[in-house]
């Protein structure tokens, strides 16, 4: 029992980790400041930033349920991460992107909850495509 509490803690540790990561460089490549809007009660803010976590949190789990080895998993992480950024920047260069950021200031939850799919919908298509 130990010895599978150990192998569950040497995965799931490194998950949080990437996560954590993944949310501060989500942030960090916002127009705005999610946490600061969530704190004030910004709906959309919060719809988008859950996609978000969501949408990478989709292809991490495939990692961790396909992964032969603990750095296995780290690298696919790793690339989880990179796709569902990259997927951020392009977004926000769209035309689409920039008007939905400024719904989000606006608090429009419409918009929130586009941008939440749009990253559910990307990390759907980043799990799936995490073949080996």
């Amino acid at each position: 029992m130990l010895n599978a509490l150990m192998n569950f803690a040497s995965y799931f540790i490194p998950a949080l980790l990437l996560a954590l990561l993944f949310m501060v460089l989500y942030e960090r490549l916002t127009p705005y400041r999610e946490l600061t809007e969530i704190q004030e009660g910004n709906l959309a803010a919060a719809l988008a930033f859950g996609g978000a976590l969501l949408g990478f949190a989709l292809p991490v789990a495939s990692a961790l349920a396909h992964s032969v080895s603990l750095m296995d998993f780290l690298l696919w992480g790793l690339i989880a991460a990179l796709v569902q950024l990259g997927l951020v920047i392009a977004l926000r260069l769209s035309p689409f992107g920039r008007a939905a950021y400024l719904g989000i200031a606006a608090r429009n939850t419409a918009m929130g909850t586009a941008l939440a799919a749009l990253h559910l919908a990307g990390g759907l298509l980043n799990a799936a495509s995490m073949v080996y």
